[in-house]
Order: structure tokens, then C-alpha cells, then sequence
């Protein structure tokens, strides 16, 4: 048997533009000999629809490309798509072969943790569906049905020979592993080969990695799709092809966060990005993904200095741009800061400086940020990481102005192994870029770590307690001193109302500041 992977990148809502995706795919595949097309999880609306699955108007839509779908397949395929049972609606997969629906299988398990709200919308699904294809049984399982042992277990019961597998699964460090080993067990348990088809593309904060797979039996990896990169793939699922091993986390992290930016932008349509340049790390990051993800002449960068930029900052913002290609201009801040500060002078008076004349500073840059964007059409990409964001080391209406935070979810230390990786392909960050202390320039030899505990302790400390969910009482068991971990947890407890004014961006790590991270903002439990 001749099986096609469509590892492909629908869009939220565009039933039309998925439509002819898939029927794009099913052409490409029949053409190549494959007996059968398998798609993603709910590839004719794109995953997560959210609550467009309210809407019966949108439903009624889905029903009608549906049925376009299975008239005009040249091939049986098996397509992702939601199904409508009276007033009951389930994540399902049909399998389309001579002009109509052949079989519909529903979703079992419903995920509702992390990222996923499953339950809101969706019935869970009962049975095992099996169908038969060119002569072979396969048995139907969609995304999280693969990570419970039952699902698979009950389709061998019900006299199937192979499991195919519809995913959107979302990507967060070294999900590629993860998918592998519990593809694996299901293998072990069932003594069933596999087939894997996920989903690749940004959305919104989500990013779909691909990485589709085929396993056999005894739990070798077959064949393995790109990731994060659009594929249409016919195999002999029983024979060994191209299945290249897991990149490193760097990599791995570096390609979604290009994916994300590049999606983004093309969903939204936006012509292109622009993005303040300070001469940091984290600017020069953004700048590169955004470079690699659109092309130098879609991306503009912006310096501007204020009495207290360093030359050197200067410097190797030019540098950079220069490295890159991309369109640059230098707007200095100093007469417009002074102007806020001559206009608050009065009511200013007999305070002392402090973070104020700071934020004014960063809202100066913010407001010009985002008159350029109104008259460019280009989006705002803000340059904060994950760190910044959890203790509240950003500006409202200053840094954190724009629609799209490409480092949201990553650390400050992961930040540094990106640049450091990148570098290797290709030096495009100049050295003393990733070698200087980090440092906001608001004020004379300012450094970051005046102001928060090192960036080793802090990244570890948050990982804990964001990530892990654990107590300030287990982290200090762990290691880590009382008075650091105190710190960083009251920060990031006082800077929640921050966060839910920041700019969406795309999730790296298993729990990001966005659809998995619902905390009160008043509210007095202090641990």
C-alpha cells in the first residue's frame, strides 16, 4: 500500500483557501501513486478554530466544503474536520472515497489542559473506528487518542493492522522526542506500525511543528517529514525512507520561532515587520528570526539612541543591519524625552528621578515605533523575552508597544544559545552583541542585573515555578536561595497585570504567558 502524508499549514476560518490546499495535496499525491491521503486534525478549518465552532453558520460552511471534499478527491482520503450530530459536535476524521463519506471517526480523548479548551466545544467520541483501504484495515486515531494506551489498544481488538493518526500538536522544547517515545509505546503495546501526520504552521501563539512519521511495529522511525516546513509526501509505510534524526533544542527553537513570525505576518496581512534596535541581544535575535522568516526587505529596524546609549550600542546596531541588508534609520529620542519632562516638570516637583524618567525614555521609542507602523502597514515586533515578562522588567506602551513579541516564551539564557546558534550557520550577530552585560540604557552605567538576580538563577527559578507548578518552598528544597526565589515570585505575582496587556507571540516551552497561564491579577495568595 501507497500512503500520502499532508503535512500541511491551513488557516484558521479560511475554508475556501483550505479546501483547495488539501485538494491541491490530493491531486500532487494521487499523481504519485498513493492509494489513500491522510491530513492533519481538523485541516479543513485549521486548529484551534475556537469559538468560530459556535457560529452553525460556520458549521453549515464546513458541511458544504466537506462534501466538495469527497466529489471532487481523486484518491480516498481522510481528512480533519469538525462534525455535526444534531446539537452534538465532535472533533472527527471522515474518510471520503467515491463522491461521499465512507466513515467518520470521533475524537476520544479531548485534551483541556495546557493550551487546549477541547471540552468547551467538542462531545468525546465512543468506539473504535476502523476502515479498509486498498485491502488493509487501518484503524482511525485522532491527536491526543495516540497518547492514551486504550485508543490504540481498541482498534487492534477491532481488527486493525495499522493506526494512522491525525495531529495538530502543537510544538513546545523537545516536543519531536516526546511525540517519538510515546509513538513507541503504542507500538509496543499494540504491535501495530504507525502513521503520523501533524500539522505544520504558525497560529497565533500556537506553532505546529510537522515532523510527521512513520513507525513500524517494533518502533523504528520509517520515514520522518521536515519540520516546520510544508510537505506532500507518498510512501511505502513498510518500507525504511528518508527519516532524519531530531534536530538540537537550538535549532529546533529557531525554526519555530521563523515559522511563527513568517505565518503570522502572511495570515495577518501585513507587508512586512519593523522593530526597535538597541544594540542587545534580544533586538539582534528578532531581527534575524525576522530576517530568516521574511527576507531582508520586509523587515526595517529602527535605533533610537538617548544621552545614555552607548556609542558602542550604536555601533553594532549599524553593524548588524549592515551583516543583514535590511533597511535602517536612526531617530534620536533625547529633544522628545526632554520635551515629556519639561511638560511634567511642575508636577514633578520635589520628586526625585527614578524608573519614571526611565519609562518615559522607552514610551518615547514606543510612540515613534508605532507611527511608523500606522503609516507603513508594517507590524510592530516587540523584543522582550520570557524572563523580562515574568518579573515585569518591561515597559507598558514603551517596549512592550507592538503585535507581535517573538521572544515571549524564550528565557533570557535560551536567548544567548539561539544567538550563539545562529551565529554558526552564519555570523550575522556581531560578537560583542552576545559578550556585553545586558543593559536597558536608561540611565548612566545602568546593568540588568542591578535590578534582578542573575539570569541562571532567574530562568531556573521561573521554569520551576511557571513551568513546574512548584511551591517557593520546593524550589528553595531544590537548591536555590531563600531570598532569590522570594524575589522573583513576588515579581512575577505583581507583574501579571503586564502581562495581560502584552503583545501575543509564539509558545517554545511547556507553559507559556498565554492560553496555559490564567492567574488573577487582584488577588492575595502569595505563593
Amino acid at each position: 500500500m501507497r500512503i500520502g502524508l499532508a503535512q500541511i499549514d491551513p488557516t484558521v476560518g479560511d475554508l475556501a483557501g483550505n479546501t483547495a490546499r488539501i485538494l491541491a495535496a490530493a491531486r500532487e499525491a494521487a499523481a504519485q501513486g498513493a492509494q489513500l491521503l491522510v491530513t492533519p486534525e481538523l485541516a479543513l478549518t485549521g486548529y484551534p478554530p475556537e469559538d468560530l465552532l459556535l457560529r452553525e453558520h460556520f458549521l453549515d460552511a464546513c458541511e458544504a466544503r466537506l462534501a466538495q471534499l469527497a466529489r471532487e478527491t481523486p484518491l480516498p482520503l481522510l481528512v480533519g474536520h469538525p462534525h455535526r450530530q444534531g446539537a452534538v459536535l465532535f472533533n472527527a476524521a471522515s474518510l471520503l472515497e467515491g463522491g461521499r463519506v465512507k466513515a467518520t471517526a470521533h475524537k476520544r480523548h479531548l485534551p483541556n489542559a495546557e493550551v487546549f479548551d477541547e471540552k468547551r466545544y467538542f462531545a468525546a467520541g465512543l468506539g473504535a473506528t476502523v476502515v479498509e483501504v486498498a485491502g488493509e484495515r487501518i484503524g482511525i486515531a485522532i491527536c491526543e487518542d495516540i497518547w492514551q494506551p486504550d485508543v490504540a489498544a481498541d482498534l487492534r481488538l477491532a481488527g486493525a493492522r495499522r493506526v494512522v493518526v491525525l495531529n495538530a500538536s502543537p510544538y513546545h522544547l523537545d516536543k519531536p522526542r516526546q511525540r517519538t517515545e510515546v509513538l513507541r509505546q503504542r507500538a509496543s503495546e499494540t504491535g501495530l506500525p504507525l502513521v503520523y501526520v501533524n500539522a505544520v504552521g504558525g497560529q497565533d501563539e500556537l506553532v505546529f511543528d510537522g515532523g510527521s512519521l512513520v513507525m513500524a511495529a517494533d518502533g523504528s522511525v520509517l520515514h520522518r517529514l521536515p519540520a516546520c516546513a510544508e510537505a506532500v509526501v507518498v510512501i511505502d509505510p513498510d518500507q525504511p525512507g528518508d527519516a532524519p534524526g531530531v534536530a538540537s533544542v537550538e535549532e529546533q527553537v529557531w525554526q519555530v520561532l521563523v515559522l511563527a513570525v513568517r505565518d503570522y505576518v502572511r495570515k495577518c496581512g501585513f507587508p512586512g515587520v519593523l522593530l526597535g534596535l538597541s544594540g542587545g541581544i534580544d533586538s539582534a535575535v528578532t531581527l534575524a528570526v525576522a530576517v530568516d522568516a521574511l527576507g531582508a526587505e520586509r523587515v526595517e529596524a529602527v535605533m533610537m539612541p538617548s544621552r545614555y546609549t552607548a556609542d558602542i550600542s550604536v555601533i553594532d546596531s549599524r553593524d548588524m543591519v549592515a551583516r543583514l541588508d535590511v533597511a535602517y534609520q536612526e531617530i534620536a529620542i533625547g529633544d522628545i524625552t526632554a520635551q515629556f519632562e519639561q511638560a511634567l516638570a511642575t508636577a514633578f516637583a520635589g520628586t526625585p528621578p527614578d524608573t519614571t524618567e526611565e519609562n518615559l525614555q522607552a514610551r518615547s521609542r514606543g510612540t515613534l515605533l508605532m507611527a511608523l507602523s500606522n503609516k507603513s502597514g508594517r507590524l510592530v515586533l516587540t523584543t522582550g523575552n520570557k524572563s523580562e515578562m515574568a518579573v515585569g522588567y518591561a515597559t507598558l506602551y514603551g517596549d512592550m508597544a507592538g503585535g507581535y513579541a517573538v521572544l515571549r516564551d524564550v528565557a533570557k539564557t535560551l536567548v544567548y544559545r539561539l544567538a550563539e546558534w545562529r551565529n554558526r550557520q552564519s555570523e550575522v550577530i556581531p560578537e560583542r552583541i552576545i559578550t556585553r552585560p545586558p543593559s536597558a540604557e536608561l540611565r548612566p552605567d545602568q546593568r540588568d542585573q542591578d535590578s534582578l538576580p542573575p539570569y541562571e538563577v532567574l530562568d531556573a527559578v521561573m521554569a520551576l515555578y511557571v513551568e513546574q507548578n512548584q511551591s517557593p518552598d520546593a524550589i528553595v528544597a531544590a537548591g536555590y536561595a531563600q531570598a532569590d526565589v522570594e524575589r522573583v515570585v513576588r515579581l512575577i505575582r505583581l507583574s501579571e497585570y503586564k502581562r495581560r496587556q502584552a503583545a501575543v507571540g509564539p509558545r517554545v516551552t511547556p507553559r507559556g504567558f498565554g492560553k496555559d497561564w490564567r492567574y488573577p491579577i487582584a488577588a492575595r495568595y502569595g505563593n
